[in-house]
Formats: C-alpha cells, structure tokens, sequence
C-alpha cells in the first residue's frame, strides 16, 4: 500500500547518523509543541469570541467558567513560549554542527521560513486577549510600517483596518491566526521534514554517513529512525512534557515572561502601560528598534537581522561543518553571535539599567552583524584553521 510504504521510507527505511547527541532532540519536541498548540487552538475558538467588546471577557469566561478551560489557556500560552525555546534550541544546534551547510541548504531555508511564520502566527495570537499589552503591543508593532516611504501610513491603516486597533484588527488576526498560518506552517513543517529526508540528517561530527556505506548498500554508521530514536523522542518528549506541566501548574505565568501581568488587564486605548514590550521571544529584534534612534533605519535592521540568516549558507564558505573541528575564530565568533542575542533580548525586556541600554545595545547590534561579516571573510579567504575531519563518526552511542 502506498501509505504504508511511505510511512516505512521515512520511519524503519530512513536511517540516522548513529551519534546523535541531546542537541538533535529539539526538532522532535518542536512537533510535540506544534500538536499542543493546534489542539489547544481548537477548543480555544469554541469559546473565544474577535472582537474589541467581548475578546477579553471570553478569555475570563474560557479562564473561570468552561470546564478545564484554565488549563487549556495555559497549555496553549505556555506551549507559545515553549515553541520558541526548542526552535532557539534547534536553531543553535544547527550553527552548532553546520547544519545549513551544503547539501542541507534547502533544509535551512524551508526552516528559516517556518521560523518566520511562527514569529507572524505567534504576534497575531498575542493580540487576541485583548489585554493592555495585546492592545499597546499590536500598536506599537504595526506603526512600524508607517517608516516605510510613501505607502507606510496607508499600510499600517490596512493591516490594522482602521487608525487603531479594534474590531477589524481583532478579526483579521483571528482569521490569520486560527486558519491562514496555521495552515502555512503546516505546509512548511512537512517540506522541511521532506527535504531532510531527501538528504539525510546530519550529525555532530558533520560527516556523510552514506559515504561508508555497508556491503548491502545500508550506510556502516546509520541506523534506522524507527525504533532507535522514535523510542528516544517519546522518552525526551515525557520529560519535556513534565518540565511544562510544572509550568503550567505552578507558574503559569512564569512571573511575567510568558504572560505579561499588564495583559490581565483588559485594553484601554486611553491609559497607556508603564512599559510596552512583546513577549520575550521577541524582545532581541525590539531591542534593536530602541536602541536605533531613526525609526525607519531600526525597522531595516530588524528585519534584516532574521534576512541574514537566511543567507548563512552562502555566507559561511568552510569546508568543515562541526564546530568540534573549525578553527577557533569561528567558536569565539559563534559564542559571542549567540551572547549578543541573548543580551539584546535583555534589553528589549528592559532588564537592564537605561543608563547603559542604548550604548551597549549597540555594541551588540554591532556584534550580531559583525558574525555574519566576519564568517564570510574567515572562511572565503581562508583565514580558518580546522582540525582534521574523520572519515566516519565517532563516539558512537548505540
């Protein structure tokens, strides 16, 4: 049968490096998180209803009144959070072990792509409580359009259907939230799923295992995704899924990261929030519009710090994957990349002292690009000095 034999093809007939290591877990429990958010997603719209009168007292009605309604809410805005860690994570280990390198590099670009998609799916969502930080959040964002010359104002007047937000924003991010993207990413996660399939997994060595390949044609260090790592991925997802339920039980909230205390508040467009800022998964990129003072110059810059990404495997001309056997300016490189992201989300949270923000935030703008620059001219001119690459993987765990 012709599901049967696909489902064997990318299960039992799809063979994994033979060393995987706990980076390669997060692409599983990304799929878990996706399963929540949609199931959740679903019994949220039986009861959620998009529009500025009654948005946020169906959230309290779906919150005190719908049976198990509560923990539906939380699995949902805490599955939100969560979907950001593995993808961060999953991200990481990507630079991490080359992942995006040649042949891989369709995998990376379908990724990147599914990245994009959930930061749009997850601000849309974000309006629909309709709480003060919904409210000011959504204003904030999309009058970064208006930067735009010539077309800005009458595009942000389109994307929100009137001069503020309100019913029309509320329904279109509805409908972009509960039918279009989800469907988009969907799509996307299947092709990415499909074009990893087609070329194989990498691994933390970096090398090709159907370049050893067994008498029968089976490569000497693969084995078979099903049952090896299905049973690994189920062992993983339950304690991820208890790590979450502690979460959701005890600290919901997560004292504010996950959900802000101003957005218990329903909006008020005439009393603006001490601080307006988006959830924390998005606070590196607002980071970068406040601490670039013109608008439409911070715009660009946020939006082209996830655009070059897009372009690392062209960026990066080395000829090893694995950070294990690359040069020591890369290590350096990468761990600075990754610590300038993590203080830029510092500062778009309003962590740190406004004293220092600005100047530092910066510097660290400066960093983030500067790893992009500095990985073409390392590797295209041969400045990198690497360790030799083995010819088969090594610390082979099963």
């Amino acid at each position: 049968m012709p599901v049967l034999s696909f489902l064997s093809a990318h299960t039992t007939g799809y063979y994994s490096p033979k060393n995987f290591n706990v980076w390669y877990l997060f692409g599983a429990l990304a799929g878990v998180v996706l399963v929540n958010q949609l199931l959740t997603g679903i019994f949220l719209t039986m009861h959620f209803k998009p529009s500025a009168a009654e948005a946020f007292s169906s959230v309290e009605y779906i919150m005190r009144d719908v049976e198990w309604g509560w923990l539906i809410r939380y699995m949902h805005s805490t599955g939100a959070s969560l979907f950001f860690v593995v993808v961060y994570l999953h991200m990481f280990r990507g630079l991490l072990y080359g992942s995006y390198k040649r042949p891989r590099e369709l995998v990376w670009i379908l990724g990147m792509l599914v990245y994009l998609v959930l930061m749009a799916e997850a601000f849309v969502g974000y309006v629909l409580p309709w709480g003060q930080m919904s409210f000011w959040g959504a204003k904030v964002i999309i009058s970064l359009f208006g930067a735009i010359p010539v077309i800005g104002n009458g595009l942000t007047e389109w994307i929100m259907g009137d001069y503020l937000p309100g019913d029309a924003t509320l329904n279109r991010f509805f409908a972009l939230h509960v039918i279009a993207l989800p469907l988009v990413l969907l799509l996307l996660v299947t092709l990415h799923i499909l074009a990893l399939h087609e070329v194989g997994s990498n691994n933390p060595d970096g090398v090709e295992i159907f370049d050893s390949p067994a008498p029968d044609g089976k490569p000497l260090d693969g084995i078979p995704f099903h049952p090896y790592y299905t049973v690994e991925d189920v062992l993983s997802t339950g304690v991820f899924v208890t790590l979450a339920a502690f979460v959701i039980f005890f600290a919901p909230t997560f004292g504010g990261w996950f959900l802000e205390h101003d957005n218990f508040t329903e909006a008020n467009k005439l009393v603006t929030p001490e601080h307006i800022k988006p959830v924390w998964y998005f606070t590196p990129y607002y980071a970068m519009l406040r601490v670039i003072p013109h608008k439409l110059l911070g715009v660009l810059t946020m939006f082209a710090a996830i655009g070059v990404l897009f372009l690392l495997p062209w960026l990066d001309r080395g000829k090893v994957r694995s950070i294990r056997y690359r040069g020591l300016g890369f290590k350096v490189a990468l761990m600075l990349f990754a610590a300038a992201f993590v203080g830029l989300g510092a500062i778009g949270a309003g962590v740190l002292p406004t004293a220092i923000e600005t100047l530092l935030g910066r510097v660290l703008v400066a960093v983030y690009f500067g790893f992009f620059g500095f990985l073409w001219v390392y590797t295209a001119f041969g400045f990198e000095r690497t360790r030799p690459v083995p010819a088969r993987v090594t610390a082979l765990l099963h």
